[in-house]
């Protein structure tokens, strides 16, 4: 691997090559995440929830700048053949400096994380951090191009949506993990639609793909029935809710079906962007059902940001 001389980058290095290298627009969804995950958890809103939801949030986006800044040092040969624009194979930010930053933010995701466990007297969001952690290395260096990989990328988001539910007092319950499940098969479902999005990808796989994210939609969808411990505005109203959740499914599975019929790389990386972005949409559903429309409304808020930097800076 050839690396940039110190003085190109520094003359060359600007601040957008390094929110481009950590994929600032992803960071809202996974704020959405864990905003979600706590609000799920807190059938109250309380003085300190604002001070332990900040931490979660700062520890979550820590660790996902961390696992793309990673993900493109060990993908650097394979970028520099099939994405020469990015910043490392381009030159727009050195090695040197982009192995230094992964690994800085990846250890600085631990420290809020362990923060808000003291903060909530049980070391349950440290627990989470840490595995979240682990299982992005294994991501990135290991399993990414293997079968394992979408498995492993979903199981991230699932972690990712369990260290904002880590602030619950009591052990998680079916539908903490219906919905944290279903956001990770989801997740698992669109690294899958991913995987080719250079090249032009097997209908088949991309078929496959958009299953198993409308397989995570119906397992967040399911979740209103087995939550027995608090009262939501799904039991009054169930009809409303199913009919948003078939909605939510009915746009991606259209978008998906109209990428298997012409797989071109350009269509399915539109697929994959839409497929991102809706996940603030499908975190502020779960809040809808969980906490009622004001916290949803507040959720939602993050997609705009999401999507705008998204038209300046590439989401994959």
């Amino acid at each position: 691997m050839t690396d940039p001389t110190s003085a190109d980058v520094r003359r060359r290095t600007t601040l957008r090559d390094y929110l481009e290298l950590v994929r600032l627009p992803n960071l809202f969804t996974a704020a959405a995440d864990v905003a979600m995950g706590l609000l799920f958890v807190r059938p109250a809103w309380a003085p300190g929830d604002a001070w332990l939801l900040g931490l979660l949030l700062l520890a979550s986006c820590l660790l996902y700048a961390s696992g793309v800044v990673l993900n493109d040092l060990f993908d650097f040969a394979v970028d520099t053949r099939q994405r020469p624009e990015r910043p490392l194979p381009s030159g727009r930010v050195s090695l040197r400096a982009a192995r230094r930053l992964g690994w800085a933010l990846l250890l600085s995701g631990m420290v809020p994380a362990w923060l808000c466990a003291v903060a909530v007297g049980h070391v349950r969001p440290a627990m989470v951090a840490g595995l979240l952690a682990v299982c992005i290395l294994l991501y990135d260096a290991y399993l990414k191009r293997t079968p394992l990989g979408p498995l492993l990328m979903g199981g991230c988001r699932m972690l990712n949506v369990w260290l904002g539910m880590s602030v619950a007092a009591g052990p998680w319950q079916a539908e903490h993990c219906l919905v944290a499940g279903g956001i990770g098969t989801y997740v698992a479902g669109v690294t899958w639609f991913a995987r080719t999005e250079a090249a032009r990808s097997s209908r088949l796989h991309l078929a496959a793909a958009a299953g198993l994210m409308i397989l995570g939609i119906a397992l967040v969808a399911s979740f209103p029935s087995w939550a027995d411990d608090f009262a939501h505005p799904t039991k009054e109203q169930p009809v409303h809710w199913g009919t948003l959740m078939v909605i939510l499914a009915a746009v991606i599975g259209w978008r998906c079906l109209r990428a298997v019929i012409e797989p071109a790389p350009a269509r399915v990386q539109s697929v994959v962007k839409l497929c991102i972005l809706w996940l603030v949409v499908l975190d502020a559903a779960v809040c809808y059902a969980a906490r009622g429309p004001v916290w949803a409304a507040a959720i939602l808020l993050l997609f705009l940001p999401a999507a705008l930097l998204g038209r300046w800076i590439r989401l994959t």
